[in-house]
C-alpha cells in the first residue's frame, strides 16, 4: 500500500523541526545524581510552560500497633514521616485510652480480658486450696477411727 503522511513526516520534513517539538531534557537540581528511593522527582509544567522537576518527599507508613502478632495501622493518628512528628501537640500524636497511640483498641481489650482472667485463676487456685485444706483433717480423723 501507500505510505502514511506521517511517514513522509519523518522522512521528509518540509520545514525545520521547532523547538516546541524537541524534548525538553531535565537535570537533577541537588547534587545527589542517581535515582534512589530518597531522591524521587515528579516533572511539573511551570506557568512559562516550561518543565521542571519538584522533589517528591517518601511516602509515610504511619505508626503501627505494638503488638508482634497485631501490627494493625493505628486509627486517628496522621502518617507522617518521623522527623514531622517533632512539631506536633501530644494529642494528635496519641489516641485518649490507654496505651494510645501504641496498641490497638482490639489489643488492648485482649490485655485487659487476659490480665482479668488470671487475676481470677489466682483467686479460684485459693479458693481451691482453702477448702482442700478443709477436707485433709476430716480424713485424717476419719482414718485414726
Amino acid at each position: 500500500g501507500e505510505p502514511s503522511p506521517f511517514f513522509f513526516r519523518l522522512c521528509l520534513p518540509d520545514q525545520p523541526v521547532s523547538a516546541a517539538t524537541m524534548v525538553q531534557r531535565l537535570t537533577y537540581r541537588r547534587r545527589h545524581s542517581y535515582a534512589t528511593k530518597s531522591n524521587k522527582t515528579r516533572v511539573l509544567k511551570t506557568p512559562g510552560g516550561k518543565l521542571a522537576i519538584q522533589y517528591t518527599d517518601k511516602r509515610a507508613a504511619g505508626p503501627k500497633c505494638g503488638e508482634p502478632s497485631c501490627g494493625l495501622r493505628l486509627p486517628g493518628i496522621p502518617r507522617l514521616r518521623p522527623r514531622a512528628y517533632h512539631g506536633l501537640s501530644k494529642g494528635t500524636k496519641n489516641v485518649q485510652r490507654a496505651y494510645g497511640g501504641v496498641l490497638c483498641s482490639g489489643c488492648v481489650r485482649t490485655r485487659i480480658v487476659r490480665a482479668f482472667l488470671v487475676e481470677e485463676q489466682k483467686i479460684v487456685k485459693k479458693v481451691l486450696k482453702i477448702q482442700m485444706a478443709k477436707e485433709a483433717p476430716k480424713e485424717e480423723t476419719k482414718g485414726k477411727k
